[in-house]
Order: structure tokens, then C-alpha cells, then sequence
């Protein structure tokens, strides 16, 4: 299979996904607009972070498939996995607007960063499947790139589960942190990303 069906498949699902995020953005038909805009903050911020987190996600598979010569049958259903839950993040990021205000934050938080953590350990693995012996990467694809790309994808899953257990102590600090650290992605691509 030639890699741009792939390329073209995972930006119809980050498309799909980031989308979906704004149907999280609800009213209650019947109250006044003004109060009722108000009341769902929690809503706006989920929308920002999960829409920012995509956005860092697709720019980093985007990384990862310029590094990429060509696909096999296990690199394509490592990226099915990792496609699945790019496209449920949109379901957590609505638990967590509901729910961060209320007593169920707790389940909410952890769906949340238990979704984000799966992510970031099945984008290791696709990229690690790929870089593995340089399987996969292309023949003039620099050798500190790739081991640069390594070792920035590395803290994902590390950051992204000691946010997920956070949330049992205090599920909106939790909350807090899965929005620090997509401003630190962003941070991160934005002066990394450069050089």
C-alpha cells in the first residue's frame, strides 16, 4: 500500500476527530443565552486543550510519516490502533465539560488522561516499530533526527499517566495539567520544532 493512503486516511480521522470537539459545545435549549454561555466554560477550555493536543498529536504523525520510506501490514494496524482512539478523544473531552464541576470529575479526569495515555504509548510504538533498526525510515533521513524523534516522544506516555493519576487526588488539577501540557507541546514544537 502506497504511505500517502495512509497519510491521507489518518487526516480524515484528525479532520473527523477535531470536528467532533466542537458538538461538546452545547446549550441547554429553554435558558437564557447569556447565563447559560457562561455556565459552560468547562466546555470551552475541554474544546481548547483536546483541539490543541490533536493539533500537536497530527503535526507530530506528520513528523513521523515524513521520516517513513514506506509501510508494512504491521506499521498499517499499528496506526489503525493509534487512529481509534485519536477518534474517541472527542467522548472523554465531553465527559470531562460535563463533569469536572460536578462529584463524578474524578471518572471524568481519568477517562480523560486513560485515553491520552493509550495515545501517547501507541504513538511510541508505531514510531518505535518504524525507527526500529531503521525499519521503515527512509535511506537519507538523518540519524539525529531520528534519534531526536525518539527521544522526544519518550516522556509522552510518562507525562501523560502521572496526569491520569493525579486525578485521583484531585481530579481538576488533573485537569490542569492535561492543559499545561499541551501548552508545553506547543511550546515545545514551536522552539524545537525550529531547529
Amino acid at each position: 500500500m502506497p504511505k500517502a493512503r495512509l497519510e491521507a486516511f489518518a487526516d480524515g480521522i484528525f479532520a473527523i476527530a477535531a470536528t467532533l470537539l466542537i458538538l461538546n459545545v452545547t446549550v441547554v435549549d429553554g435558558h437564557a443565552v447569556g447565563p447559560e454561555l457562561l455556565r459552560i466554560w468547562p466546555s470551552y477550555v475541554a474544546y481548547a486543550v483536546s483541539f490543541i493536543t490533536l493539533g500537536i498529536i497530527w503535526i507530530n504523525h506528520h513528523l513521523v510519516m515524513h521520516q517513513v520510506s514506506h509501510v508494512d501490514r504491521t506499521f498499517l494496524l499499528l496506526n489503525v490502533l493509534f487512529l481509534m482512539v485519536i477518534a474517541f478523544i472527542p467522548f472523554p473531552t465531553r465527559l470531562l465539560s460535563l463533569y469536572i464541576t460536578t462529584g463524578d470529575a474524578q471518572a471524568a479526569a481519568l477517562a480523560y488522561g486513560v485515553t491520552l495515555t493509550v495515545t501517547a504509548i501507541l504513538f511510541n510504538a508505531l514510531w518505535r516499530y518504524a525507527a526500529f533498526g531503521r525499519r521503515l525510515i527512509r535511506a537519507d533521513a538523518e540519524a539525529r533526527v531520528v534519534d531526536g524523534i525518539s527521544r522526544s516522544y519518550l516522556p509522552g506516555p510518562i507525562i501523560y499517566f502521572v496526569a491520569t493519576v493525579v486525578a485521583l487526588i484531585s481530579p481538576r488539577v488533573s485537569a490542569g495539567l492535561y492543559l499545561l501540557i499541551a501548552l508545553f507541546y506547543v511550546l515545545e514544537s514551536s522552539v524545537f520544532g525550529r531547529a
